[in-house]
Formats: structure tokens, sequence, C-alpha cells
């Protein structure tokens, strides 16, 4: 092995800067004498943190996104067939009907499906894609800084962003190995793995299941089980605010114990404006009855709508919100970027909220390992957003598949039971917290605060391999 070893870690999009340039997960590696550098192709400047940066010129072809949009439908449409389920096909996203130009693309992708089936046919749509790319100006650009740089390991923070695949097939073209990490939980059964590499680093041996299931090309010795480094940060008690600090920030009353309501999206939950008012009111009846407790809001980081102001305004007395820390750069939801600073922000608002409530929220597991109960919003409201809409499509997904036993949360079947299951959430916050970790540590290896050091051992392991 060389005494100096040069890793360049990929940001293909922002949502791998909590992952990867917040956490501690730089300095294990310089500790482990590896020189990191960011290849960067977000508007972030990652050296205002005093990391070495190469900033990314280009973009994806429009042909290769074609490829890309024809290969997600065409494997959703192999998964229904090969597992006999039709829940894959929830994962489309539909078609906008605006212009020409858009229904002419529509079209091409549906060509494209028509002719793709089954695992060959996949293998070529993928394989298209690499070509596309390789006859495009950003692929040459990505080459001649791997020629320059030299790098012992490609490391891609986000396996789904088209932007990553010119940088990965360059360094694949150059023998330069390259490892992809599996974002979030719920990615693969979305067909969301875009890029290919040589390397895979999950979460768990459940998600290294899967990733076996889905894509059957990928052999074990190519996964490595490391865990999430998003969570580090919950164990890092420099970043935790005492009550007093924190209430007085944020206009908190010290004699009130609040509940946290996160949102969601606006397609995952177009109705959680009415779901907040139903907590709302559910709350305001505890309090009659002598109970002192208040709501805590923070929406989606990446909601930036006023469909919440109606309920605010109503409920101005019991709910505060306090708003995400993140940075919106563009118009598309991938170029609002987290900082540094909602790391604290979310982790306090977690220390100092009694318990959760949401629709299907990850948030359970961020709960759970501060020993707090989460309550999953299961029900449909009487003034719906969206008529085909219902909270039962979030949860019939498959990563919903992954709970033990379908008792790790408290379910709000009705907006009538909210009361009664928001005391028995705070009569029994420690059960069923232990409860949420079992669910946990079945989607994301333990202990959950050495992610950065595993992920560092296996990126150790490829170097000697």
């Amino acid at each position: 092995m060389k005494s100096r070893k040069k890793i360049l870690i990929l940001l293909p999009d922002g949502v791998g800067l909590r992952n990867f340039a917040f956490t501690s997960f730089v300095e294990v590696g310089k500790k482990m004498g590896w020189e990191v550098i960011f290849w960067n192709h977000t508007p972030f400047d990652l050296e205002s943190l005093g990391y070495q940066q190469i900033k990314i010129q280009g973009n994806a072809r429009a042909k290769t996104d074609l490829l890309k949009r024809a290969k997600i439908e065409s494997e959703l449409d192999h998964f229904t067939a090969k597992f006999d389920d039709p829940v894959y096909q929830r994962y489309k996203f539909p078609y906008s009907a605006m212009g020409m130009k858009t229904g002419l693309k529509h079209k091409i992708v549906r060509f494209l499906v028509k002719i793709h089936k089954g695992e060959k046919s996949l293998k070529r749509l993928r394989q298209k894609m690499k070509n596309s790319e390789r006859k495009g100006a950003y692929y040459k650009n990505c080459k001649t800084v791997l020629e320059k740089e030299k790098p012992d390991l490609v490391f891609c923070t986000n396996q789904r962003p088209v932007n990553a695949l010119a940088p990965l097939t360059a360094a694949q073209d150059l023998n330069i190995p390259t490892a992809n990490f599996i974002f979030s939980w719920d990615n693969l059964p979305k067909a969301t793995m875009v890029v290919e590499a040589d390397h895979y680093l999950v979460w768990s041996e459940f998600m290294k299941k899967e990733l076996l299931n889905y894509y059957p090309h990928i052999k074990p010795q190519q996964i490595y089980i490391s865990g999430s480094p998003q969570f580090e940060p919950h164990y890092d008690l420099s970043l935790r605010k005492s009550q007093e600090e924190f209430f007085k920030e944020h206009g908190l009353n010290l004699s009130i114990k609040y509940i946290c309501f996160s949102g969601d999206d606006i397609t995952t939950s177009p109705d959680d404006p009415q779901y907040l008012n139903d907590l709302a009111e559910a709350v305001a009846k505890l309090n009659v009855k002598g109970n002192k407790l208040g709501i805590i809001f923070r929406r989606c980081p990446v909601d930036f709508s006023n469909r919440y102001e109606k309920v605010l305004e109503k409920y101005k007395e019991l709910i505060v919100p306090i708003v995400p820390k993140w940075e919106k750069i563009g118009k598309q939801w991938n170029t609002v970027l987290p900082t540094k600073e909602d790391l604290s922000l979310q982790i306090n608002t977690i220390l100092h909220s009694q318990l959760v409530v949401n629709v299907g929220s990850s948030m359970v597991f961020d709960f759970a390992i501060f020993g707090k109960p989460c309550l999953y919003l299961n029900y449909e409201v009487t003034d719906k957003t969206q008529a085909d809409w219902s909270p039962q499509k979030v949860y019939n997904f498959v990563h919903f598949r992954s709970m033990p036993t379908g008792e790790e949360v408290l379910w709000l079947n009705s907006r009538e039971e909210i009361a009664e299951k928001l005391e028995i959430g705070l009569d029994l916050k420690e059960e069923y917290a232990e409860k949420a970790m079992k669910w946990f540590n079945t989607i994301n290896k333990e202990p959950a605060d050495k992610a950065s050091e595993r992920t560092w051992k296996y990126i150790n392991r490829i170097n000697i391999e």
C-alpha cells in the first residue's frame, strides 16, 4: 500500500453534504493516511469548511438523461414482473403534459422502455448510458481531472444523480477503483441505481440482500455493510444545547412540553396542513384537561410553499414553527442544500421534544436514537387536497416491509384517536422508542455512531485489493 493515498469524494448533488462533509468523515479518513479531496458538483463552497475541493464542470448529456428515465421505468416494470408485485408501478412519476418538447421526450422514453425488457436489455441500457456520456465534453473534463489527480479511489456519495455517471465511467475507463454509497434506506426498490461502481457500501445486511435481489449482476463480495454517517451527529454532545438556551432562542415556553410535527414534501403528503390542524385540535383538548402541551413545527426542508399559513395563524398560540436551516440555490428540490447549522437545529429539536408525529418519515429513527417515540398518521382527511391520495400509498411502499412487527410506531388511524394516542406515547415513551430502535437496527448497522470508521475500513480494504 502506498504511504499516501488519495480519494476523490464525488458530490454529484447536495444530498451527500450532510453525510460526508458535515460529519467527522473527512477527519477519520485523514487520520488513516488519506488525502481527501471533494469532487464537487454542488454550489456549496467546501473550502469554507477547510476542505480541499475540485469543482466539476459540465452536466450529463440530454440523451443520457432520457436513457436514465427509460432505465428507471424499465427496471420498475421488471421488478413488477419479477416479484409479481404492482407496488413498483407506484414509484413512477406522472409526466406533465406541458408543450411539444415534453411530449416528444415522453414518447422517446416510452419507446426505449418498450424495447428494453428483462435483465439482458437492462444491461444494454446501462451500457448505452455510459456510451452516451463518453461522447460528451463533461466526460472528457472528468477524465482530464482524473488523469491529473491520479486518485486511488473515486467514492460516489449518491447513486441517483445522472451527473455522477460521467465521473464514474471516466474513472472505470482509467482503471481507477470506484465505490458507490447507497444514499437512503428506501432507494433500492425505487430503481434509483443510476450509476454502477466496482464496490457498494450499504446501511445494513437487510439492504445488502435488497441490492443482490434487485441487481443480481452485483456480486456479494462487491458489497460492504457500513451503516450511514447521517446519524453520527446525534451522538455528538458538543452539538447539543441546554433546554434553557434552545427555548430562549426559539421563543419556547419552559413550562410547556412540546410535540414535534415533522412535515413531508407536498408530493409525499399533500394533506399535511390538515394533519397539523388535527394534531393542534387534539393538543388543545388535552390542554383543557390540564396538560401543558405545545407543538414544534419543522417543515420539510425542501418545502417552501405557503400551504401551512392558515393553520399556523389559527393556532399561533399553540404551534411554534422552527424553520430548517437549508439554503435554496435554485428552483428544483435538489438545489436546496443542507447546512452544517441545521444538524444542530435538528438535533436540539429532537432533544427538546417529547415525541414526533408525521406521515411515514424516517424521523422515526432520529427520535428513537434519543429514546423518543413516533406516531404515524394513517387516515384520510375529510377535505382532501388530491382525490386519489391516501397515506396507505406511502405505507404500502416496499421499505416499510422492513418493520419487524408493525408495532414500532403508534398508528393514528383517525383524527378522533390522536389525543388518546398522544397520551399513550407520552406515558410509554421508552417502550415505543425501544421498539423503534429494533427497526432502526434492522435497516442500519449498529453501533450507529461508527459508520464513518467502518466506511474507511472498507475503503482501505478496497485500496489493498
